[in-house]
């Protein structure tokens, strides 16, 4: 048995009997006006994030989810969408998406707004997406992508980006860790299907986004998730997994390389009111600019003492310039 089958087998059982705090993080559950999720979709919430954004989800795009679980930000998605089949959700497990479907049921009488027909489930999986190139403006995983290994990854990257329509945007929750783990840990299938075995450092995680194709990498939150310590765990070290929110945009890769933000911002603090760097960038005096690493590195090599440059808070919220 691989260990697909194994995470195929984890889920099937956690649509048979909801697992609550399976894989999840203690986040609230954002309810929006008029919005109202049904306590069996929270209770199969088996994400390490959100990624349903607002600001993300204008002009009626055409989004897909892929690993549906209760279908709760499948339902979180259809309220910024209202159109029949707007909201694509696919997954392997057939127990997960019939779990789903009678899910919807209750949501459509908790929600008057909300008609069943606003979201398509699909049969299939993340290395073979049963979509056509270039059909999707939004994509979006939810502690999923961290379960795979390498050559996995890299090929369930490679279908989003490929079903993504230009400028589209893949948002993405998963489990990071920058400690090394022993390979017994890493080859633990079970402890790799609860999400936890198969993390790897932001780094990895982000230029596995851009050897894709995607020009623009954006890192909007960064959060505690779970221990690996000694006294439960076969491990000599405690190990700290974290989560992070990311979004890769399917922009043309730039000559100079991608665009990734981790937060950072720039402070012009000169005798001047502004500061033109002649490389597209405009400082405001005492204003912060949201910038991507790239552009921190060449205002960091201009050798001025009149410009402050923030650490990653790995919080990165829109705006500013690369």
């Amino acid at each position: 048995m691989s260990y697909l089958d194994t995470t195929h087998d984890v889920y099937k059982e956690a649509a048979l009997s909801p697992d609550i705090g399976l894989c999840c993080t203690t986040n609230p559950i954002w309810e929006l006006p008029g919005l109202k999720i049904p306590k069996i979709m929270q209770e199969m919430n088996y994400g390490c994030g959100s990624t349903v954004h607002a600001r993300d989800l204008t002009n009626n795009p055409k989004i897909l989810y892929v690993g549906v679980g209760g279908g709760m930000e499948l339902l979180q998605f259809a309220y910024f969408s209202r159109q029949k089949n707007g909201v694509i959700g696919v997954d392997v497990v057939d127990e997960m998406l019939e779990a789903s479907k009678e899910n919807f049921i209750e949501a459509e009488q908790q929600n008057p707004w909300f008609d069943k027909e606003f979201v398509s489930l699909k049969k299939g999986d993340a290395l073979n997406l049963p979509l056509e190139d270039n059909s999707i403006d939004v994509a979006a995983q939810n502690c999923l992508f961290n379960i795979f290994k390498v050559e996995e990854l890299k090929k369930a990257i490679s279908e989003m980006y490929r079903v993504l329509k230009p400028h589209g945007k893949l948002v993405m929750s998963d489990p990071t860790c920058e400690q090394p783990m022993n390979q017994s840990l890493r080859e633990d299938d079970r402890l790799r299907a609860l999400c936890l075995s198969g993390s790897i450092p932001i780094a990895d995680y982000v230029k596995m986004l851009t050897d894709a194709g995607f020009g623009t990498i954006e890192i909007r939150a960064r959060k505690p998730y779970r221990i690996l310590d000694p006294l439960h765990y076969n491990t000599k070290e405690l190990i700290y997994i974290e989560s992070i929110e990311v979004a890769a945009i399917k922009d043309p890769m730039p000559a100079d390389g991608p665009c990734v933000f981790t937060g950072k911002a720039a402070i012009f603090h000169g005798k001047e009111d502004y500061l033109d760097d002649k490389a597209g960038h405009v400082l405001l005096k005492n204003q912060p600019l949201a910038i991507c690493d790239k552009t921190a590195n060449a205002l960091s090599n201009l050798n001025r003492n009149d410009i402050y440059i923030s650490e990653s808070t790995f919080h990165y919220d829109g705006g500013g310039c690369c």
